[in-house]
């Protein structure tokens, strides 16, 4: 008992010690308290149960789910698929040199928790099997420097969906940031057919400016001018600018109208509104058998022949070698086959040399190629007296160098030296020169997602490899037709994978061409949409032709859905193109052996 007693009283004076220090220095237990609530949740809809506001997961691989959650009504439910682990982000606004502390509540097997972006050290935490909710917690301090970290949850390659809920992030909050204020003085620069320049004054506070065409968002961009590409000629246009910072937009400037002047020289004005446009084999043979030039019914608008073929892969030396009478019985001679393209071009067609194919690499790497390039295909054009010039380059005759990231300045030499190949034709042949090109959705709409070999762990480098010779060509281009055929999924404007075989996926593919979308992923790096009639829709004329076909009645909804948006599915298109050039097939011969099917088609749709 005495000992008892005679230990109690050091703690009593040592508590009233205390307390009279904390007083003396105003530092109350009311006070402690109101210094730990400093600490606010920094997460933006943690709970999910503003849907997937605040959120974004890599492949739309999430979404909120009733059953099971945490607490509330909603919970985060994302499924990892192949080379994908379902990653879920937000970015955050934080204090420099700050001490911060993330939590949440995960089910399923091995789900992460992390932060990335600190200034200092990334964390994470992990669970290997959570058949129940498990809170994961971690820590970090910001750097000296830092006002951004990223907070994500992610599962695991090949594992069932994983749950999250109540993601918190604790620490000192920020100054809620004010939009900045109106541009002023917006004016229109340098009008073209398909241009128009804008510039406006600098707004302090601005990160960035987002530029409105007719009201719709066209374009992002950091500095004060721009040019508005891929505008249709003699249309009048309506420009406004917004700018942007962390806390969003901050109201429209005035308005400025322009109107676009007409194309110079107007190579592909004497084609018909809405054109067919279709690949003769020429130089081979297969299951389709052999059709004569003279034979092609006069629906076919545009007649490419396929193919010219190099020598070797590198030299750029092309030859033009017709189907030898062993491989295609009934073929004609050269004689009769020259009178048939003068027939055509008599008929107001147009007849091609088609450059590539499958089978046909071509990489110009030297300038010695290029000019062995534009020399065997002039020869070609002048034998046969041909209108132009399509190319379509497969396999790796395109491919990006890693530092190849800015499509508006190429630098991998097979690209560089292909424009300007290409130039130096059309130079020679002048405006009524046609060009059309027929790339694979990998080189072009990939490029929304992938550009280079830096962007995804190595990427394939030929990932949107067209972009920069669609773009330097844009204004030569009489015809692009990508092939939305023999194609992966690939992911449009709605963020959703879309795949062949039906409406959609053409909907959705051409709807990037003539929208525009951010390379990569960066909006300072957009791709300008190109002008409806220089778009025609590349699909197989019939199951044999290739991967991808599609019926008559799925090919009519994606033309009603493009040119007056009507009958249209489940992507929402950003605009509605009555010009839409046309249809181009592979092939002629396949829509032979199929009976006519796609060209009848055609002909029924356009009248």
């Amino acid at each position: 008992m005495i000992r008892a007693a005679t230990r109690s009283r050091p703690r009593r004076l040592l508590t009233t010690l205390t307390a009279a220090a904390l007083a003396a220095t105003g530092l109350t237990a009311m006070s402690a308290a109101t210094a730990r609530a400093a600490d606010v949740d920094l997460a933006r809809n943690g709970g999910f149960e503003s849907g997937m506001d605040g959120w974004t997961c890599s492949a739309n691989t999430g979404k909120t789910v009733n059953s099971p959650v945490h607490s509330g009504t909603s919970a985060l439910q994302a499924t990892p698929a192949g080379a994908d682990n379902a990653r879920c982000a937000q970015t955050v606004t934080v204090k420099p040199d700050s001490t911060y502390t993330l939590s949440g509540y995960v089910r399923g097997s091995y789900v992460y928790l992390g932060a990335s972006g600190t200034g200092t050290t990334d964390v994470s935490t992990w669970t290997p099997s959570a058949s129940d909710w498990q809170q994961l917690k971690t820590t970090f301090r910001t750097g000296p420097a830092t006002t951004k970290v990223t907070i994500y949850t992610h599962g695991w390659y090949g594992s069932p969906a994983y749950t999250a809920d109540d993601l918190t992030l604790l620490g000192p909050g920020t100054e809620a940031p004010v939009p900045p204020a109106a541009p002023t003085g917006l004016k229109t620069g340098t009008v073209t057919a398909t241009t128009v320049g804008l510039s406006w004054s600098a707004v302090p506070g601005a990160t960035s400016y987002a530029v409105y065409r007719n009201g719709t968002k066209s374009q992002t961009v950091t500095g004060t001018s721009t040019t508005v590409a891929g505008l249709t000629p003699e249309t009048a246009y309506s420009f406004q600018v917004a700018a942007v910072n962390d806390a969003g937009e901050s109201a429209k400037s005035a308005a400025v109208t322009a109107t676009t002047g007409k194309v110079p020289g107007d190579e592909g004005s004497d084609l018909p509104p809405h054109a067919l446009v279709g690949y003769l084999h020429a130089s081979f043979a297969n299951g389709a058998g052999y059709t004569r030039l003279a034979d092609v019914p006069d629906s076919w608008d545009v007649i490419d022949l396929a193919f010219g073929e190099p020598t070797s892969t590198t030299s750029g030396d092309i030859r033009f070698d017709r189907c030898p009478v062993t491989e295609c019985p009934g073929v004609e001679s050269d004689a009769d086959f020259k009178a048939a393209i003068k027939a055509k071009q008599a008929a107001g067609k147009k007849v091609l040399i088609s450059i590539g194919g499958q089978n046909g690499q071509v990489q110009l790497t030297t300038a010695a190629a290029r000019d062995t390039f534009v020399s065997s295909v002039s020869k070609i054009i002048d034998e046969y007296g041909l209108d132009g010039l399509d190319i379509d380059f497969e396999g790796h005759s395109l491919s990006l160098n890693a530092d190849d990231t800015d499509f508006k300045n190429p630098k991998t030499p097979v690209i560089v030296n292909l424009i300007s190949a290409v130039k130096t034709l059309k130079a020679k042949y002048g405006s009524g020169f046609v060009l059309t090109m027929a790339p694979e959705t990998f080189f072009v709409q990939l490029g929304y997602q992938y550009y280079g070999t830096g962007k995804w762990g190595g990427q394939d480098p030929r990932a949107g490899a067209y972009l920069p010779v669609i773009h330097a060509l844009r204004d030569d281009l009489t015809l692009l037709h990508v092939q939305d055929y023999n194609s992966g999924s690939i992911m449009g404007l709605d963020n959703q994978y879309h795949s062949m075989g039906g409406a959609d996926f053409h909907i959705a593919m051409t709807d990037m061409l003539l929208t525009g979308f951010p390379v990569a992923g960066d909006a300072n790096n957009v791709f300008p949409p190109l002008r409806p009639d220089q778009v025609a829709i590349g699909m197989p004329a019939s199951t044999q032709a290739g991967n991808g076909y599609v019926s008559p009645a799925e090919t009519n909804k994606a033309l009603d859905c493009l040119t007056k948006k009507t009958n249209c599915g489940s992507y929402a298109t950003h605009g509605t193109w009555p010009a839409l050039r046309g249809l181009m097939t592979w092939s002629i011969n396949w829509d032979r052996f199929n009976n006519w099917q796609f060209q009848k088609n055609f002909d029924a749709y356009f009248g």
